[in-house]
């Protein structure tokens, strides 16, 4: 099954997770979405398997430099728009196996990507 890893190259979390998939020999694409763009149905499929809150990431820098206006918004469409504007706003990685999408880079998600 193919593996997209969706991340930003520059992003620390995304350099982690790209030296362990090719540690553990997990083939993967990889998908700069500051370089290659962020599609709003690509966004839409994320949000089928994982909730909004988890794919926003409203602790990082990219949001606090929101105006308060754009914070304010709770319009999922709206949301989606952001991200798609901002894709810095997207927790990273990605990683889209198949059915399987998850989000950050933690022992579960590992764990989750070993099995696949």
């Amino acid at each position: 099954m193919a593996l997209t890893l969706y991340g930003i190259a520059n992003c620390d979390t995304v350099r982690k997770a790209r030296k362990w998939l090719e540690a553990e020999g997990i083939a993967y694409a990889f998908h700069d979405f500051k370089k290659q763009g962020l599609k709003a149905e690509t966004v839409y499929d994320w949000l089928s398997h994982q909730p909004l809150d988890i794919v926003l990431n409203r602790r990082g820098t990219s949001w606090r430099k929101l105006s308060d206006d754009e914070k304010a918004i709770t319009d999922e469409k709206q949301l989606v728009a952001l991200m798609v504007a901002n894709p810095s706003l997207v927790k990273r990685p990605v990683c889209v196996a198949g059915s399987t999408v998850t989000v950050g880079f933690s022992d579960d998600v590992q764990a989750t990507l070993k099995a696949l």
